[in-house]
């Protein structure tokens, strides 16, 4: 088991790295997502909430849009890669099942691939902020960052193992993401400080986010909700694979064994 995990892992990472469109993505698009949220939004006090704390923030609506924005770009860019991955290996794990792999080794290791992916372009969107605004607390914004590119990574394992095609994929992708973190901006939509987003993946990753950068507070409670998403999102991923890949082909230890073989 193990010796297929360390050869699963390797492979996805291996995959990962040659998505080339992504690592342009990656550098062009988050400075320049910045800029255009930036220049749009100016620097006036706007109500946030604390929805796990209570407490209701006056915050600088311009540097609260800069975190919105970070979130935005990297939970695409995080969903898209692990996506292409995913759709890409495809083929090739149906052969691995076929040859004995688990497909618990298979999903175990594109989780690791994409918590790897999440950590890379969270880090880098919170590095890429520090050209706009120097927060007080950027460690918070970079574990919210995290875990905003760790949930949409896992989110993206399973479309990828879900959908038929590539274009509905990245469609789902695109779609949920921008509308995600669209709401949870006060700055934006009037409606952020509602109970219902709450129940949105990148709810609790804002709030972490927002809670360090404008409290100096680190919500536990919201990185636990954060990180279930990301289980929830892999432990789907794992059942649709058993359910899309084949039985193994290979003769298990005690059982029958082919015609002539002795």
């Amino acid at each position: 088991m193990n010796q297929q995990l360390d050869t699963a892992i390797r492979h996805s990472l291996a995959e990962h790295a040659r998505n080339r469109l992504a690592a342009v993505l990656l550098v062009a698009f988050v400075p320049v997502w910045y800029v255009l949220i930036g220049a749009m939004i100016p620097h006036a006090s706007t109500a946030f909430r604390l929805r796990s704390t209570g407490t209701t923030l006056a915050v600088d609506g311009h540097n609260l849009s800069l975190i919105s924005a970070g979130l935005n770009t990297i939970t695409i860019i995080a969903g898209f890669v692990v996506l292409t991955a995913t759709r890409r290996a495809m083929a090739f794990d149906r052969r691995l099942v076929l040859s004995g792999y688990r497909p618990g080794a298979l999903i175990a290791a594109k989780t690791v691939a994409a918590v790897a992916v999440a950590l890379v372009i969270s880090g880098y969107a919170a590095l890429v902020l520090l050209a706009f605004w120097r927060p007080g607390g950027l460690g918070a914004i970079m574990l919210g960052f995290f875990l905003g590119a760790v949930t949409y990574a896992t989110l993206g394992l399973l479309i990828g193992v879900l959908v038929r095609g590539d274009l509905e994929g990245f469609f789902l992708i695109i779609m949920i993401a921008l509308l995600d973190t669209f709401l949870q901006d006060p700055v934006d939509n009037p409606l952020a400080n509602k109970a219902v987003l709450e129940f949105f993946p990148a709810y609790a990753p804002t709030q972490v986010a927002a809670a360090g950068a404008f409290h100096d507070q680190i919500l536990i409670a919201m990185i636990a909700l954060s990180l279930a998403w990301t289980v929830v999102f892999a432990g789907l991923a794992f059942a649709v694979l058993r359910l899309r890949m084949p039985h193994s082909s290979r003769p298990q230890p005690g059982g029958p064994q082919p015609a002539g073989a002795g």
